[in-house]
């Protein structure tokens, strides 16, 4: 990052950088690249797409700011943005500054001292999974139209898209060296499809623990980021990417591999529980609900193979990508597994 052209840029719009305090890169993630700076009024958050080839429609800094922008007012979790920038000569990427608010993030691990000092009544798990769920729910209350969003997104044919977008990166990501599972998987999804979908809500489109950052003392929700893939659309299609991520103690190997939540421990709440708590806040009915748990993994199996063949072509030398080809085909067998009714 060059910061003499971004310290120019930025001085053009008001914001005065601080040039003795470099950039620094937060390392959770393998998408968006974030970068805590600091300047003469506040700390601020600048965002931008990840090195090398982006997927369309993926990483959409533009798209990001919008939302922010139009949300922050009415959904109080949501960072407050301050700039967005498309001329690449700057940093050579488009890029969006938001507000800075510090807290606890959590992924594959609960930190032992934060299970050390929890005493609020009940397992921390439970309590984690209950507010994941109200945060979802808080999300998909909002009304679009009132908030600016309306626009956002083309709800109408949403699952459909959804499943014909998927499926035809499947078949790019894998191309000739497709696996077994894969023809089987997209059959099904094509013979199952809902005849009707929930009323279009705003989605996040990758809801997770992780893009939930926690007041680390009380847990709380503090804020809900990575906006970048938000739209209007089916809210049970977000919650089942939720729950793609959700793994089991009794879960296939892969889906402990994904490494994204914690959880198989601390009394989490399974799959199955955590989707009545959705349905007994949101008040919707969750018809054809293996349906959606089928095609939201079917897009997670996809973006590890993306991110796989992103490690293959030389795009990162990160050793962690390494292991996706196999993850990828071990969702896809889990996929299945799920259509068939052996898991949630």
């Amino acid at each position: 990052m060059d910061l003499v052209r971004l310290q120019a840029y930025l001085m053009r719009h008001g914001i005065v950088l601080n040039p003795s305090t470099a950039p620094k890169k937060f390392s959770a993630g393998y998408g968006n690249m974030n970068f805590l700076i600091q300047t003469e009024g506040a700390p601020l958050v600048l965002r931008r797409p990840p090195l090398g080839p982006v997927p369309p429609g993926a990483n959409d800094m533009a798209r990001e700011y919008r939302i922010l922008s139009s949300l922050h007012p009415v959904m109080p979790l949501v960072p407050k943005a301050e700039l967005f920038c498309d001329d690449l000569s700057v940093i050579d990427a488009p890029f969006l500054l938001m507000e800075y608010r510090p807290g606890l993030v959590i992924g594959e691990k609960l930190p032992s001292d934060t299970v050390g000092n929890w005493r609020n009544a009940g397992p921390i798990g439970s309590a984690l999974g209950r507010r994941i769920i109200n945060v979802l729910h808080e999300l998909h209350a909002i009304d679009a139209d009132a908030c600016g969003l309306g626009t956002l997104g083309r709800p109408d044919g949403f699952v459909e898209r959804t499943q014909r977008g998927w499926s035809k990166r499947a078949r790019l990501a894998w191309g000739g060296a497709a696996p077994d599972q894969l023809d089987p998987f997209l059959e099904w999804l094509a013979a199952h499809q809902p005849k009707t979908m929930s009323a279009p809500t705003l989605i996040h489109n990758d809801f997770k623990l992780d893009n939930i950052i926690l007041d680390p003392k009380t847990l709380e929700p503090r804020t809900l980021i990575d906006w970048d893939m938000g739209t209007l659309g089916d809210p049970l299609y977000d919650l089942a990417v939720l729950l793609s991520y959700w793994t089991e103690a009794g879960d296939p190997e892969a889906m402990h591999q994904l490494r994204q939540m914690p959880t198989a421990r601390h009394g989490f709440p399974t799959r199955e529980e955590a989707a009545a708590l959705y349905a007994n806040a949101s008040g919707r009915r969750l018809n054809d609900f293996t349906y959606y748990r089928v095609l939201a993994t079917l897009r997670l199996a996809v973006v590890f193979q993306q991110l796989y063949r992103r490690y293959e072509s030389g795009g990162t030398d990160d050793p962690d990508f390494a292991r996706f080809d196999d993850l990828s085909r071990g969702l896809l067998s889990f996929g299945l597994r799920v259509a068939r009714g052996d898991f949630y």
